[in-house]
């Protein structure tokens, strides 16, 4: 009786260790552009609808934010399959389908079909071959396993209401030493003008990467606005 209760005891421990995570904390008072939910620390931001495409795709973009300086940071060479996470309109997709070509792919993925049919209509007006629209979910991008080179996300982590399942499963559809890839409007310069939940520093993104299987590689500071925070799958 008393080895089959120890064992049962173990079993116990074992299973709430491996379903254990950072905890999400509900609070009412927050941000009003938060959800009302802190992460490690933070409030998750509120998700920009697809009602707002058309500010993912605005003129002013490149003088903003230097979107073709990014692609050029990344390195992309022909072949490689790209993961862009919470893609939108897919602005950057296309950006990264041409360096990739032919044999490469980007994977636009959202969890918005609004979105996805946005993408699939760029693709039929530019006759791009290589992009994906992919429908993902808020705990999972639903992305085959061990299959990415590298996989980014432009001003979005910070809107994921379920951050830990998530990042799990990006982790398990990168391969090994791929890459992954935080673009966030930096929260440590005041001068940014985007609002504060909408803004990542380094160190919290790099706090809440640590419990992953990730290596921390670097943070490219050339962007007029964000960070472009680097870790591989180790």
């Amino acid at each position: 009786m008393i080895k089959t209760f120890a064992t049962f005891i173990g079993v116990l421990c074992a299973t709430a260790q491996l379903g254990s995570h950072p905890p999400y904390i509900k609070k009412d008072d927050h941000d009003p552009d938060g959800i009302g939910v802190f992460y490690m620390g933070r409030e998750i931001a509120q998700v920009m609808g697809h009602e707002a495409a058309d500010w993912l795709d605005r003129p002013e973009r490149e003088t903003e934010e230097a979107p073709s300086m990014l692609v050029k940071s990344l390195e992309l060479k022909p072949g490689m399959t790209i993961a862009d996470i919470g893609a939108g309109s897919g602005y950057l997709s296309f950006m990264m389908a041409k360096p990739v070509a032919p044999s490469g792919k980007v994977y636009a993925e959202d969890i918005q079909p609004e979105m996805l049919d946005i993408v699939r209509d760029k693709s039929r007006e530019n006759g791009s071959k290589n992009v994906i629209p992919w429908l993902g979910s808020t705990t999972d991008p639903r992305l085959p396993s061990q299959s990415i080179d590298l996989m980014i996300l432009v001003d979005v982590y910070h809107e994921f209401d379920k951050p830990y399942e998530m990042v799990s499963n990006m982790v398990k559809a990168l391969k090994k030493g791929g890459r992954l890839v935080f673009v966030e409007y930096r929260k440590e310069d005041p001068e940014v003008p985007i609002k504060l939940v909408h803004k990542m520093s380094v160190a919290q993104v790099r706090k809440e990467m640590a419990i992953f299987p990730l290596e921390y590689k670097q943070t490219i500071e050339i962007l007029p606005r964000q960070h472009i925070i680097v870790f591989t799958r180790k």
